[in-house]
């Protein structure tokens, strides 16, 4: 199902629950982008494989067999109804995973937002120059602009009869890219403390259900969860992984 080929599609629309809050206050422009940034690899780094892609770790999960029937657009729902909705589940239950994790997330232990060894995320600001930030800054940016999105009743519309705006389609798109950069430094940065948690088999869930519904719905570009050859995203293998174990399609 192509989401981005549906847009005249319209239903009748329920109440949606109320937002959870993030975790700071800290305020975030709507009209503010990021880009990638990744230092040249060092022929002389080398790490040990991520616990995320050890067994048993990598097969822990909630759910069994193939998550694309879990993303599939059920029966007389509206497609972007069921974006939006999925999106602000995606959105909330990231946020909560984050909030247990949040006091190991701090300045000095991220200085910057790493999703691999070569793979920082930089900010553009204001002025339009590429920054590095601290993760907990960077992720509390990304969240309190997503909770403000999904607030706004001309973003994510939640009264019956009152329709997506025409950009929804870039927004949620854009909205789903962030939300992938923080699943991306909470697996390369702060897996080992789910673990202390038990909570892998909830999160491999979790992320799994969201990479098959970015696949599902073309809100997730291959660039953005494998990265470049010089610039890797750590979990780019674990998406390699779990296709291969037939949890995710091609």
């Amino acid at each position: 199902m192509s989401f981005f080929n549906s847009l005249g599609r319209s239903m009748t629309r329920g109440q949606r629950p109320k937002r959870s809050p993030t975790p700071t206050s800290a305020t975030f422009p709507p009209t503010d982008t990021v880009s990638q940034n990744g230092a040249p690899p060092s022929p002389t780094v080398t790490a040990p494989k991520p616990l995320y892609l050890c067994s048993p770790f990598v097969e822990a999960a909630l759910v069994k067999g193939n998550f694309k029937t879990i993303v599939m657009l059920p029966k007389y729902v509206d497609i972007m109804e069921w974006v939006a909705v999925n999106i602000f589940d995606f959105y909330t239950h990231l946020n909560e995973f984050y909030g247990v994790i949040t006091e190991c997330c701090t300045q000095q232990n991220c200085p910057t937002m790493s999703a691999g060894l070569t793979l920082n995320y930089t900010w553009i600001n204001q002025d339009r120059k590429s920054v590095h930030l601290p993760a907990p800054t960077y992720i509390d940016y990304v969240m309190t602009w997503v909770q403000n999105l999904l607030d706004d009743e001309n973003s994510f519309p939640t009264k019956s009869g009152q329709e997506f705006s025409p950009s929804f389609p870039s927004t949620v798109k854009h909205v789903y890219r962030q939300l992938l950069r923080v699943f991306a430094h909470i697996y390369h940065a702060h897996y080992t403390h789910l673990l202390h948690l038990r909570s892998e088999p909830h999160f491999n869930s979790l992320f799994a259900h969201f990479l098959a519904f970015g696949r599902e719905y073309e809100l997730l570009e291959v660039k953005d969860v494998k990265g470049s050859a010089s610039a890797p995203v750590g979990v780019g293998l674990l998406w390699e992984k779990w296709k291969d174990m037939g949890l995710l399609e091609g």
